[in-house]
């Protein structure tokens, strides 16, 4: 990594973590987060990063297969490539321009609830109809296939018998605030544990 790591994030959505990872690294003199993009020009995530400073772009998703956010990327000198919220399928050439320095969140326990068409309250729903007894999140390197990358940290949180999938997805939210830009920082430092967890570097 550089003396000073550059983060880019990729969210399709209201893009909450994508803020905490841009807080957490503001002044820490390890990274910074560089640019926040998104397949979606009405993202919030565009919005959070603007408002703090932080330069926001919108591509297509032919940009996205065709490899002209890779090149963008790579122009920027990227050097680790966090998804939060993010829906699409990473391509492969993406995927191997950054190895073992591309991570995603998930919001539940890989590799259950996890694939295609499972995100945001989906995988709440689902785990609530399978009487679950916890829940939690994944944080995992990409590959080419949605969900299914090496597992480098997992948290967990109790399922309640009277929970909503929102009151779900509350909890799992904040796991996720927690814990990503913190996993983020470690594997940045190189860091072969987290809260007594042994990572996956």
């Amino acid at each position: 990594m550089n003396e000073m790591s550059k983060i880019a994030i990729l969210a399709s959505g209201a893009g909450s973590n994508a803020e905490r990872i841009m807080e957490h690294f503001g002044d820490s003199g390890l990274a910074r987060v560089v640019l926040v993009a998104s397949e979606n020009a009405g993202a919030y995530a565009l919005e959070r990063a603007r408002r703090l400073g932080v330069e926001a772009m919108a591509f297509s998703v032919a940009e996205l297969r065709d490899g002209r956010l890779l090149a963008e990327l790579l122009r920027r000198q990227v050097d680790f490539v966090v998804l939060a919220g993010f829906l699409k399928l990473v391509p492969q050439a993406m995927v191997e321009a950054f190895p073992r320095r591309m991570v995603n969140i998930h919001p539940a326990l890989l590799p259950s609830y996890g694939g295609r068409g499972m995100f945001g309250l989906h995988v709440h729903e689902a785990v609530l109809a399978h009487g679950e007894r916890q829940s939690g999140i994944t944080i995992h390197y990409v590959n080419g296939a949605y969900d299914s990358g090496d597992v480098i940290f997992r948290a967990t949180c109790p399922v309640l018998p009277s929970d909503t999938p929102d009151a779900l997805a509350e909890r799992v939210h904040a796991l996720e605030h927690r814990h990503y830009p913190a996993v983020i920082e470690a594997l940045l430092r190189g860091e072969r544990s987290y809260e007594g967890a042994v990572l996956n570097i």
